[in-house]
């Protein structure tokens, strides 16, 4: 079976002599969760949109469901859906408009169009809006809409790029168990997201971008596998009076009732506690600073996402 997407020696540079790719070779199964992260200026977006036909790739190939896009781009874009970061539909149109709209792009005859959106917008939550302009929608309906549109066409891959941006969390729930069911029906999500807990809690694999060149691809488990760091935030009963000193781990005083403890895995947690106990230093709650791909990704990258 051929992959869903097959990328080897991906390389871009910039008309400003800006190198974005340096020669990328990735492979994502059919029917995979995939990430695809990066830092700022990373090379993450530039591969998208040169998987969107919206940037024009240096040299390399691009295979999506075993189609060269530069022999037959046509119908290796029939594979493919994209839920972009902005909001790029008019805001005039009718939201049952915009959808089928997009469907008639592929060859899709209205009255299949109309069905398909009628099924798409319901499971969306959106079949009730869908005589509305689009500008009456919340962002978060936005969203859905976007994805709602992405699917019209009913591609094998589907492309979300920052879905979840700005959309609360009850809406973020929904959204993902929708998801998740389209990838159990078969269609191949990648995934790229500032909220790594989603990424983490989602995703069966993943590719890390840093500086043009793929610095890790490998199932999520064995990543995480190889986190050296954790980084805790304590709340004390009392004022901090002195922060206590250790050669094993940092400790850090935030403000006068908090402590960020950044300790290597090796360390057991109720070591820590016993320190500070014994340092007359009370814990009335402990929560994470950062989930273990975010430590890992700036291990990785030493930068922030996109």
């Amino acid at each position: 079976m051929v992959n869903a997407i097959s990328i080897k020696g991906l390389k871009k540079t910039y008309p400003n002599g800006f190198v974005a790719l340096k020669g990328s070779d990735l492979e994502i199964e059919q029917g995979d969760f995939f990430a695809l992260l990066g830092p700022n200026g990373a090379g993450k977006s530039t591969t998208i949109n040169i998987l969107c036909s919206l940037v024009n790739k240096s040299s390399g190939k691009v295979l999506i469901n075993g189609v060269d896009i530069d022999k037959d781009f046509d119908l290796a874009k029939t594979y493919l859906g994209v839920v972009p970061q902005e909001f790029n539909f008019g805001f005039f149109e009718k939201v049952i408009d915009i959808v089928v709209t997009q469907a008639g792009y592929y060859g899709i005859k209205r009255d299949i169009a109309l069905k398909r959106a009628e099924k798409y917008l319901k499971k969306l939550g959106l079949w009730e809006k869908k005589d509305n302009k689009a500008m009456m929608l919340s962002g978060g309906m936005k969203r859905r809409l976007l994805i709602a549109r992405a699917l019209i066409h009913e591609p094998k891959i589907l492309v979300l790029d920052e879905p979840t941006a700005g959309v609360d969390v009850e809406l973020r729930t929904t959204m993902w168990k929708f998801v998740r069911e389209l990838n159990k029906s078969g269609v191949t999500i990648i995934l790229s997201t500032h909220y790594l807990e989603e990424a983490e809690e989602l995703c069966k694999n993943i590719a890390i971008i840093d500086k043009g060149e793929i610095v890790e691809n490998t199932s999520m488990k064995f990543l995480l596998r190889k986190s050296n760091h954790q980084t805790i935030i304590l709340d004390t009963k009392d004022k901090i009076k002195k922060v206590p000193k250790e050669k094993d781990y940092e400790i850090r005083k935030i403000d006068d009732n908090t402590l960020e403890i950044k300790f290597p895995q090796k360390i057991i947690l109720s070591d820590i506690f016993a320190k500070l106990k014994k340092e007359k230093i009370e814990i009335v709650s402990m929560r994470n600073k950062r989930n273990r791909l975010e430590e890992l990704f700036l291990e990785l990258t030493g930068g922030e996402l996109e």
